[in-house]
């Protein structure tokens, strides 16, 4: 079995399994992540290809999928291509969990085409967007330009380097090492200065990818190219401390802040670390919506306006959700905290499992909380959005934060249906679960002999109380929430385990809008199912991102519910079914509440103003 895919440094606390090692049971993750597997064989590599190959003076072999990728409104953001290194991403991913070939095959067809690409024009660089090496050299001499290069070449740097470690592709790292290699020659010109005033521009996780690369390979200039990919207009207030992120773009500076936590792995300098602890802790506790996601028209927001961006229809892009979990992993690995596993788990449920149509597989890229909103999802060929990229990712890699270790203690953080194969020490661990329709879990230790170890399970910050038994007889009763109940102890074979929560109804207010409240069951968001008033048939499935305001200006008669907030918990009632719950309202019938990540094709609103 290989190695986990860019493993922690040795200083990491935690080590995370390999993909190969867990097993999804049935669940709506297991679901999400076939629909996704599904839609990537249904897409044509060779369509993503069309426009490297015309880059490199080669003849496409097909046309071009539409949206982002070709259509003339999108031109000026340069963004083609970015689809392929989420799709080569994806596409790894879902060899890696599930090891069927047709992914393989895809994953090996692109690293050979690019190939070719980077032989036919004689040069490491393999781009698709217009101008290709030109607006590259532009971008690096300080000319002003129409676009966003490095962004969009970080998109395929990360596809080549899942290629390389989770599909263990030994040609797509060859491809990717020269396209690093191009890296490091283009820039290294640049004083820092002129590298800082390119970094004004959006370049996604260079750095990451970078920091990675050195992992990779032990080379130094990597390492360097990471440092100077650092933004330092960021880095440097966010280290002393200094919250300015309002009015920012908030998932341009997402991946910068998850490639501060990856130089720090890489060199040890505290600045990067701090910067990084410290933008993590002012989004999610300052920054964030109930659902864990953030930003209003994909911008941070002063939060004293709270109330005047909460009700809108382009909050919470889902990209950002993506990559706030990307960021909350990597910290978690270093400074294993409950704190960084309950936002995890928050966001994951109402953001990233919520982010999909289960009927299509289709993904969304605003999840607003306008009232009488609904999802919209992209088409599955004209839309390729940012999110239609991160959105390939995210529903098949659902099991790469269930366990992670230390090499004697095991940690559970998330109660899904699945199989950990810990082979180091010779164990397997089944988790059977129906959370969070009931907040109990069931683990079976499958042992070849005893072992001493120790099991570390999540007692999360929403649950009051947490009852651990072993065997049938309770051994630990945890009165502390937020940490976790370790149970050590020599396991045998057929040894069961079982944790007991308890969810209960609250609300969640900004503290400048205490009168605009979001109802949450444990880590739950439950948002109004509202029906489709109005809605024609296939109104959620759109084009692009600018018809969002076409479904989403109509009036809408939002019911309205009276009382303090402190009194609403205890007026909500069971419903018809698991997880539905009931409250009264101005209208007639009481208003159903469902969880957010099971709307999917009506009106819905998450934020409720209190008359």
């Amino acid at each position: 079995m290989s190695k986990p895919a860019i493993p922690a440094p040795g200083k990491a606390r935690l080590r995370p399994f390999d993909l190969a090692d867990v097993e999804l049971g049935e669940s709506p993750f297991l679901h999400a992540q076939k629909m996704t597997e599904a839609y990537l064989l249904r897409l044509q590599p060779d369509r993503m290809l069309h426009n490297f190959r015309v880059n490199a003076g080669l003849p496409p072999k097909a046309p071009a999928y539409g949206g982002w990728e070709s259509e003339p409104m999108w031109q000026d953001i340069h963004c083609q291509g970015h689809t392929l290194g989420h799709y080569l991403s994806a596409c790894s991913l879902a060899w890696r969990s599930t090891r069927d070939v047709r992914f393989r095959q895809r994953v090996d067809h692109i690293a050979a085409e690019l190939a070719e690409c980077q032989k036919a024009s004689g040069t490491g660089l393999v781009c698709a967007f217009p101008e290709g090496a030109g607006l590259v050299a532009a971008h690096l001499r300080g000319e002003k330009i129409t676009g966003v290069p490095w962004y969009t070449l970080h998109k395929v740097f990360a596809g080549l380097r899942d290629a390389a470690l989770l599909a263990d592709s030994a040609l797509a790292r060859d491809v990717l090492i020269r396209l690093a290699d191009w890296a490091v020659i283009a820039t290294r010109p640049l004083s820092d200065t002129q590298f800082e005033a390119m970094l004004d521009t959006e370049h996604g996780g260079m750095n990451e990818v970078l920091a990675d690369l050195y992992f990779m390979t032990g080379k130094e200039d990597y390492r360097l190219l990471a440092r100077r990919f650092s933004h330092k207009a960021i880095l440097t207030p966010l280290a002393a401390g200094h919250d300015q992120l309002d009015g920012l773009h908030a998932n341009t500076q997402i991946p910068k802040i998850v490639g501060f936590e990856r130089v720090y792995d890489a060199t040890g300098d505290q600045t990067y670390r701090d910067a990084a602890q410290f933008f993590w802790n002012t989004v999610v506790n300052n920054r964030s919506f109930a659902t864990g996601g953030h930003g209003d028209n994909e911008h941070f927001f002063p939060m004293a306006h709270f109330d005047q961006h909460v009700f809108s229809a382009k909050g919470s892009e889902t990209c950002g959700q993506h990559n706030m979990l990307k960021l909350t992993r990597a910290l978690f690995l270093n400074d294993p905290s409950v704190d960084y596993a309950d936002y995890y788990e928050r966001t994951l449920y109402n953001g990233i499992l919520a982010s999909q149509d289960p009927d299509s597989g289709m993904a969304t890229y605003f999840q607003g909380a306008r009232p009488g909103y609904m999802k919209l999802y992209h088409s599955a060929e004209d839309s390729f959005w940012c999110c239609t990229g991160t959105g390939m990712e995210n529903h098949v890699k659902y099991r790469d934060s269930i366990y992670f270790h230390d090499g004697r203690a095991l940690y559970v953080n998330l109660f899904i249906p699945s199989a950990l194969h810990w082979h180091e020490q010779d164990a397997k661990l089944v988790q059977t679960t129906n959370f969070p329709e009931s907040p109990v879990t069931h683990l079976r230790w499958k042992l070849k002999r005893p072992a001493a170890l120790s099991l570390k399970l999540r007692h999360p910050g929403w649950s009051r109380t947490a009852a651990v038994l072993v065997n049938g007889k309770q051994v630990e009763f945890s009165t502390t929430p937020g940490r976790y109940i370790e149970i050590a102890r020599t396991w045998r074979d057929g040894d069961e385990v079982e944790l007991r929560l308890v969810m209960e109804h609250g609300t969640q207010s900004a503290p400048t809008a205490p009168d605009i409240v979001a109802f949450t069951y444990g880590p739950l968001v439950l948002a109004g199912a509202l029906g489709r008033e109005g809605l024609a048939p296939g109104a959620d499935i759109i084009v692009n991102e600018r018809k969002y305001g076409e479904y989403n200006n109509t009036a809408f008669a939002l019911p309205t519910i009276g009382g303090p907030a402190e009194t609403l918990p205890h007026r909500i009632s069971p419903g018809a079914g698991p997880l539905e719950f009931t409250i009264a309202s101005t209208r007639q019938q009481p208003l159903r509440l469902i969880p957010y990540y099971r709307i999917a094709h009506e009106r819905y609103a998450t934020y409720w103003r209190l008359g």
